[in-house]
């Protein structure tokens, strides 16, 4: 119990006193696949259905406002008397702006958990990831204006032609990931996790003009977070997340007071929970510094093996005065399919 209590404050300290060009969630506890590799097939059931979607912006750009979407399938399969395979597939979308930027992603996964210690009640893994997929990027050419289309009087010449040459308005490209994850279960109601994945192993070429190299930044992104029993039937549910994309980098730290409701508790039998939490988003604004981008206000509320979420993103920075401080609403469902499997407990309930 004192470990316990120790992973808490450092948990907390670490989201307090703290370097994105991808796709990201507020809720990114509830986008495993989109988060880490390594996280494919862990859940305490069989298979896991997840729903993800974002829209951004809305209130300065109206209909052509920041939206990401996201589907997901996991799950688990035992090996031998411990261990498990993971193997999964997320389908991702992001559409932005009023020339239809966009990338649409499709990607495979595969993990493995090893027991590194433990018993029926309390455990400790060690899992390594990894995935591959392809995605295609694409962009309206005809909704943009070029300098050569000024014309002069502070306007743009819509039907005069832009001059621009070798110019591909989609392209497909290759991705690949790898991810590791380390897990301590105390018991059903307290556990904790922390990981590290590198994203875009491959750094393709993002370039629409033709014969030129834009490779893409890899990402580095580290997290951590847990569960963490306080009293009967209630909890905190802390996390954080880390990301580090070439110049850029963003951190999302943040706790939920979790309030069991229901009988139940780790066998989804009668299992009710509701969370209330606050998460404050920090990023860098290339060349001028750190600012604290956003504080996040999140609720959820588990019921069997059903997970409804929603968030919303205030905006604190420069942006507020034309954002009017609205930054970002985002939805989340989980559906997970449970056996009859008898190993205790294995993992943390994401």
């Amino acid at each position: 119990m004192k470990f316990k209590h120790l992973l808490l404050v450092l948990l907390i300290g670490i989201g307090f006193s703290v370097n994105a060009q991808d796709i990201h969630f507020s809720q990114f506890y509830l986008s495993p696949l989109n988060l880490n590799p390594a996280m494919t097939g862990l859940m305490n059931c069989n298979i896991r259905l997840t729903a993800n979607y974002r829209n951004q912006w809305a209130s300065v750009l109206k209909s052509n406002a920041y939206s990401t979407y996201n589907v997901s399938y996991d799950q688990k399969i035992p090996v031998g008397r411990y261990d498990y395979f993971g193997v999964g597939g997320t389908f991702w979308g992001d559409q932005a702006g009023e020339a239809n930027f966009e990338t649409v992603t499709g990607k495979i996964s595969g993990s493995y958990s090893k027991r590194m210690a433990g018993s029926r009640k309390e455990a400790h893994y060690l899992v390594v990831g990894a995935e591959v997929g392809l995605a295609q990027r694409s962009i309206d050419f005809l909704k943009l204006r070029w300098g050569t289309q000024h014309d002069g009087q502070g306007g743009f010449c819509n039907g005069c032609p832009s001059l621009e040459e070798n110019i591909q308005d989609n392209f497909l490209f290759a991705d690949a990931s790898a991810g590791l994850l380390w897990f301590s279960v105390f018991d059903e109601n307290n556990n904790f996790y922390a990981g590290a994945a590198y994203s875009h192993l491959n750094r393709a070429n993002q370039s629409f003009w033709s014969g030129e190299k834009d490779f893409l930044y890899s990402r580095f992104t580290v997290h951590a977070g847990g569960e963490f029993e306080l009293a009967p039937r209630f909890g905190l549910v802390p996390g954080v997340i880390v990301m580090k994309q070439g110049p850029s980098f963003q951190v999302n730290s943040g706790t939920s007071f979790k309030f069991l409701l229901g009988s139940g508790r780790g066998n989804f039998s009668n299992y009710q929970a509701f969370h209330l939490g606050t998460w404050v988003r920090i990023s860098n604004k290339v060349q001028t510094g750190i600012l604290t981008d956003a504080v996040i206000l999140s609720t959820r509320f588990d019921y069997n093996q059903f997970t409804l979420g929603f968030s919303y993103d205030v905006n604190v920075s420069a942006l507020k005065p034309a954002s009017n401080r609205n930054g970002a609403f985002e939805f989340a469902l989980a559906y997970k399919f449970c056996g009859n499997e008898r190993r205790g407990v294995y993992c943390p309930n994401f």
